[in-house]
């Protein structure tokens, strides 16, 4: 692997590459192209082996790409060649979405524990989780080998909330609160806010 630093545009497009290339593999397909990956994601030929070239050389020409060895090289490229533990942090009506989707297993991550500081919710077993007191964190998660936490809770207290995880050792959060967060440069922080996705594609609606 390359020593230099890798512009984040290409490394948020590795996911996709893998997804398409898992969905590739699970219809019984054992090569592809880049153009035919290209294809399948809107992207040219080029960019996909330009993207892929800065991390090694995955095909060969007039062969492409050995599509399980590719989704490997990419696996181990986001490091998700291993489970992730991860933290939710809210147990409302999202929260209890996201402890009861099975989607994340196979894919790298599994929801390793719930908090949440409502008295009614704590105590009570959401997803095969017992929902904890979000007040025991820093007894709790060092030690555990729990980096990344999705943030569930309301806008008006989650950079609070953040900040009360950067104290126990999260160094990366999915922020489902539609608000930005201001934390150090060295946490990293992805947001999912429908409303933001909506009010771009409307943009683009005639």
């Amino acid at each position: 692997m390359v020593s230099e630093v890798i512009p984040d545009i290409i490394v948020s497009r590795l996911p996709r590459y893998l997804q398409a290339l898992q969905r590739m593999h699970q219809e019984g397909q054992s090569t592809t192209s880049s153009k035919e990956l290209g294809g399948r994601l809107g992207y040219t030929a080029a960019q996909i082996r330009k993207d892929l070239s800065q991390f090694g050389e995955f095909g060969k020409q007039g062969t492409g790409y050995s599509i399980p060895f590719l989704v490997s090289q990419i696996q181990t490229i986001l490091r998700i060649d291993r489970m992730w533990d991860i933290l939710l942090v809210g147990a409302g009506s999202l929260g209890h979405a996201i402890a009861n989707y099975n989607g994340f297993t196979n894919r790298g991550f599994r929801i390793a524990m719930i908090v949440d500081n409502d008295p009614d919710k704590i105590g009570k077993k959401i997803g095969g989780f017992v929902v904890q007191d979000i007040k025991n964190l820093k007894n709790q998660i060092p030690g555990s080998g729990i980096k990344i936490a999705m943030l569930t809770v309301p806008a008006s207290v989650a950079q609070v909330v953040a900040e009360d995880l950067l104290q126990v050792g999260i160094q990366a959060i999915l922020n489902y609160a539609p608000v930005p967060l201001s934390l150090p440069e060295n946490i990293y922080v992805e947001y999912i806010d429908p409303l933001i996705q909506l009010q771009h594609m409307t943009y683009y609606i005639t």
